[in-house]
């Protein structure tokens, strides 16, 4: 096992190891179960790793002293791929908006991760990807990212670009270091937002009691800057439309800021929305909103616009994606519920 970096705020996780605990277990401590268990690791890198968040039992972060149980599930994950992990190359339908030489733009399903990660080593776009170009030199390393420049959540929507070339790569990357890329979201939050337009601020970073969840800091020593504007489209009462432009690109960065102001997106199930958190107690209501959460199974969040200038004509190239089904059907659900309020 390797040292871990006790500063990790940001950035994947990927599991290296997994167990189910017996039936028959006894309880002993996660760091004694672990060292026993895991080749050349000593007890004090594994109550290193524990500290860092980076030992989970059933999806929580725990600490070295906890005592497993009968059918805990166990896992180690780590800022890096295991050493011996490659992509495997599937041939799996992606929606290509464009393509050429140089890049391809994809508008990515809702549903399907981005890269191989913790518990998601196959099905990934990245394993489309590998089938898809598979004669480029950049996808032929095995590596976990390869021509990756941005990304968006498992259950986010919308517009991704890919770069296929080293060239393209590291144009596309400077684009978004600089914040010259132009990428819009469209988002239901729960409530009446106070203000037509805003702006976001605060250090998004891991939140130190579940690893899994980002954290709005307001320390920079605790995260990474990150802001988000945003701008009201629509208002019905209960729940918001908005539009927010990313000036930078946290992980969860959108979801963080909105839960931070006291607005979870609808129906995010990390971060609180899936709860009713605005409206009446009346049954009627309730049955209302639960049947959006059943058409909408995800956190209602779309990347709907993305502008970036090409690595090699320099032409500044715009491309959007309309909403998905199940957000513009909720969307409509709103507004009639909306109307019949008045």
């Amino acid at each position: 096992m390797t040292d871990i970096d006790d500063e990790l705020q940001t950035g994947d996780l990927y599991e290296h190891y997994h167990w189910t605990v017996d039936r028959g277990q006894t309880p002993v401590r996660i760091d004694k179960f672990l060292t026993a268990r895991i080749e050349n690791t000593t007890r004090t890198k594994v109550q290193h790793a524990a500290d860092a968040g980076c030992v989970l039992v059933n999806g929580k972060a725990v600490k070295s002293n906890y005592r497993i149980k009968p059918l805990d599930v166990i896992s180690v994950v780590m800022p890096q791929p295991p050493r011996d992990t490659t992509v495997i190359p599937q041939d799996i339908p992606i929606n290509i908006v464009y393509e050429d030489e140089h890049l391809l733009v994809v508008d990515k399903a809702a549903g399907m991760v981005v890269h191989p990660g913790h518990g998601n080593y196959t099905g990934t776009l990245v394993n489309a990807l590998t089938f898809h170009l598979s004669g480029l030199p950049l996808f032929l390393t095995g590596e976990m990212r390869p021509g990756l420049v941005h990304r968006i959540d498992k259950d986010t929507s919308g517009i991704l670009v890919i770069a296929k070339t080293e060239k393209a790569l590291n144009h596309l990357s400077r684009q978004f270091f600089e914040h010259t890329i132009d990428r819009r979201y469209v988002a239901l939050a729960w409530g009446n937002l106070p203000d037509d337009t805003g702006t976001i601020r605060g250090h998004i970073g891991r939140n130190p009691r579940d690893r899994m969840q980002m954290q709005v800091f307001e320390d920079e020593s605790d995260g990474k800057p990150a802001v988000t504007h945003y701008r009201v489209t629509e208002r019905f009462g209960y729940v918001t439309l908005v539009e927010c432009r990313l000036e930078t690109g946290r992980t969860h960065q959108i979801r963080a800021h909105f839960r931070h102001i006291g607005h979870p997106l609808f129906n995010d199930v990390r971060y609180g929305g899936n709860r009713i958190l605005r409206g009446t107690t009346f049954s009627k209501y309730r049955q209302f909103v639960e049947n959006c959460f059943a058409l909408l199974p995800r956190q209602a969040l779309h990347a709907c616009s993305l502008a970036f200038d090409h690595p090699d004509t320099g032409e500044r190239m715009t491309f959007e994606s309309p909403l998905p089904v199940d957000m513009a059907q909720v969307i409509e659900k709103w507004r009639i519920y909306a109307v019949s309020r008045l």
